[in-house]
């Protein structure tokens, strides 16, 4: 089985432009995701795909590999799966590039997924941890995830999902990470489809499978680290270095 790592790289964030450039204890924060990723040995090969030069020049002069997109998109899964489509590979794993912490544990769990017969029919497969603070539950930047028993995604949401109507059933909150692995096929699908009511309304992308019948694994992790959302997080970053 041949897998890829992708790692879209979008420049100016809206929230904070250029944060995969910003110093994270002299490395910038795309190149310290790059070398995470890399450093798990788990991928054929690792790829940053970038809509800059800049992004570019910074992985490639520090020896790493990197694709500039032929074309803006809307989306980091539009992205990668613009380069996907011209390699030979059978899964495409969607690396977050605010995720300088990458750890190999999870992205092998999620590999692990395709790798069983009988997961055959799962066309994409993503990361999902426990919410602990209320704060983070209330919070619309976390997007929840609810699931079946045997871990499949039913929704997700910015909302609060269950919704503790019952207040004595203590319901979990699973948040959903950003990580994917895609069957190629499903992957170059992905972009063929139309945006849905759901998607649009909700403004997250992988409702899209859920809206097109795709079946989507989830995969259960511990703490993936420092995710790089907005400046403050750089210290918070530091710190955990």
């Amino acid at each position: 089985m041949v897998s890829i790592a992708l790692i879209p790289a979008r420049l100016n964030a809206t929230r904070f432009p250029s944060k995969l450039m910003a110093d994270l204890k002299g490395k910038s924060v795309i190149r310290r995701t790059y070398e995470a990723t890399l450093a798990t040995s788990l991928f054929n090969d690792v790829y940053v795909v970038c809509d800059s030069p800049v992004i570019y020049n910074e992985i490639v002069n520090n020896g790493g590999k990197a694709i500039l997109s032929k074309k803006e998109h809307e989306c980091g899964t539009d992205r990668i799966a613009e380069a996907a489509a011209e390699m030979e590979a059978d899964i495409i794993v969607n690396v977050q590039g605010d995720e300088p912490f990458v750890k190999k544990q999870p992205l092998a769990d999620l590999l692990e997924v395709f790798k069983k017969d009988a997961q055959k029919e799962i066309h994409v497969g993503s990361l999902m941890q426990v919410l602990k603070s209320q704060k983070e539950i209330d919070d619309p930047n976390y997007v929840k995830v609810a699931v079946d028993k045997d871990f499949n995604a039913l929704f997700f949401s910015r909302s609060v999902i269950p919704y503790p109507r019952n207040p004595e059933h203590k319901a979990p909150y699973d948040e959903h990470i950003g990580v994917y692995a895609f069957r190629k096929e499903a992957l170059i699908k992905f972009i063929q489809l139309p945006v849905g009511i759901l998607e649009d309304a909700e403004k997250v992308e992988c409702l899209r499978f859920l809206e097109n019948g795709m079946k989507m694994k989830m995969v259960m992790t511990e703490y993936m680290g420092i995710e790089i959302d907005i400046p403050e997080d750089i210290e918070k970053a530091k710190k955990f270095l």
